[in-house]
């Protein structure tokens, strides 16, 4: 516990003690109105197909957009970009709410429902990739990257436990409308801090040098050195100075003849149809074209298995979520749902949390199997859970293994990916998980509906086990080239 203790203490030390409390109230939002959207469109509109479609176009938005998110992150850097999408995602939230209580169509109400998800300024991704790149700046341990990961990951785990419980509760007092009031405020004015914390510097996007600079460098190199050799010997000196003219004279003749063999080879290039799709070195658009290539390399084949499994992470939860809503309808208790996802948010947030005590010779290969082979035990007991108790023991155990694995595969995500394109990476594997969900619920509830709550419970099973075999079969590497346990891909330091 001093050993976990510890670990979160440097985590806290990289960030300090305010930009924790800043995502965790920015990322906040994300949750309430995802379940917000669909109490509120259904209490105004009486309809719950309405409060489908806009709920399913929500999430459609998040998943569509979140990786451009993070990528103008990682082009612009996420002061600029946060802040833009934190303000746009409070006028969306009050443009929905508005929709609602003034009675608009079902359409929309969707549009609405699309631009709000499409605002959304994924507190959670571009924290964890500030995080890492403070961590990796500070040369920190493996073990607080590790540690500041289950950080993040705990925090969306409270998030969305605690988010729905707040819409539940702004429902029964008074109306959704003020939870998503509420909401917008909150990401207006949580997300601007999050976009003009300090630390946002650190996730600038770097500069490559240009040729002029470089050949600047050169240049002056050559002449102190050459200064330097004058000095100490005037006989060397006039012979490298007859060399020299000599040299001079040499390449400037192999200048003019290349000169003119361009000339030529750009006239034959332009009587071609196909020359503008063919780059030229000589030409300073195909070099900054180049150049912008080389600024964001390609993304590693690895971090596609890694994807998958976060979208089947996310099918699974949203089957058990379809099967708990129908397993505690058919006994008579379906306000008890609520408190069930709980159980299962607050057990994947303590897993998380223990993460941190998890010994640094574990690898996350070894993580990931493990995590990934638990989910699919855990998850079989639901088939035969047929009493309210019976469902809060069987899911309450399978939160053990939710945190863990999102963690893990987070972790994967982290070193395998290209440092200049961490936080596109992390938006992505984001969307994987939601478009995953948002699937599974929307499938799985209608097999609950016709076979009732094991249907649901069954495609869980499944998808935890495609899970486990793609655990087992991927190799996921480092971006460096080296095995996930070894050395990983840094971030590039960058002064405020």
């Amino acid at each position: 516990m001093t050993t976990m203790g510890r670990a979160y203490r440097e985590v806290i030390g990289l960030t300090g003690p305010l930009l924790p409390v800043l995502s965790f109230l920015a990322r906040l939002p994300t949750a309430t109105v995802q379940f917000g959207s669909v109490l509120l469109v259904a209490r105004t509109s009486g309809s719950l197909t309405a409060a489908g479609l806009t709920g399913g176009a929500l999430a459609l938005g998040q998943v569509a957009c979140g990786p451009l998110v993070g990528r103008l992150a990682d082009r612009h850097g996420q002061r600029t970009v946060v802040l833009a999408f934190s303000l746009g995602n409070a006028l969306a939230i009050t443009a929905l709410v508005t929709g609602a209580l003034t009675g608009a169509p079902t359409l929309a109400l969707a549009l609405l429902g699309a631009a709000t998800g499409a605002t959304v300024p994924l507190i959670g991704p571009l924290g964890r990739a500030r995080l890492v790149a403070l961590a990796r700046r500070a040369h920190a341990p493996e073990t607080t990257v590790s540690t500041a990961l289950s950080f993040e990951s705990t925090l969306d785990e409270i998030s969305f436990v605690l988010g729905p419980a707040l819409v539940g509760l702004a429902a029964v007092l008074a109306h959704p409308a003020h939870a998503l009031a509420g909401a917008a405020l909150l990401v207006a004015a949580c997300g601007s801090g999050f976009a003009l914390h300090p630390t946002a510097a650190t996730t600038r996007p770097a500069k490559a040098p240009t040729a002029h600079t470089n050949r600047t460098d050169r240049t002056a190199c050559s002449d102190r050195t050459a200064r330097v050799d004058r000095a100490a010997c005037p006989e060397r000196t006039a012979r490298a100075d007859r060399a020299d003219r000599a040299d001079r004279t040499a390449r400037a003749d192999r200048t003019a003849r290349a000169d003119r063999t361009a000339r030529a080879d750009r006239t034959a290039r332009a009587a071609r149809t196909d020359c503008a799709d063919r780059p030229d070195p000589t030409d300073p658009a195909d070099r900054a074209h180049g150049a912008d290539r080389a600024a964001r390399p390609r993304m590693p084949r690895s971090v596609h298995a890694l994807r998958a499994a976060l979208a089947l992470q996310g099918a699974m939860f949203g089957a058990c979520q379809a099967g708990i809503t129908a397993l505690t309808e058919r006994l008579g208790q379906a306000d008890q749902a609520g408190l069930v996802y709980a159980a299962m948010g607050v057990m994947s947030a303590v897993a998380g949390l223990s993460m941190a005590a998890v010994p640094a010779r574990v690898g996350l290969g070894r993580r990931w199997r493990a995590a990934t082979a638990a989910a699919f035990a855990l998850s079989l007991p639901l088939l035969w859970a047929d009493s309210l108790g019976a469902l809060y023991a069987a899911v309450t155990v399978l939160g053990v293994a939710y945190a863990p694995h999102l963690i893990t595969v987070f972790g994967l995500t982290e070193r395998a990916a290209p440092p200049t394109r961490l936080a596109e990476a992390m938006a992505f594997a984001t969307s994987a998980l939601v478009g995953g969900q948002a699937l599974a619920v929307a499938g799985t509830g209608r097999l609950a509906e016709a076979y009732g709550p094991a249907a649901a419970f069954g495609t869980a099973s499944l998808a935890a086990a495609l899970a486990c075999a793609i655990a087992l079969t991927a190799r996921p590497t480092s971006y460096a080239g080296n095995p996930a346990t070894g050395d990983h891909a840094r971030v590039p330091t960058h002064r405020a």
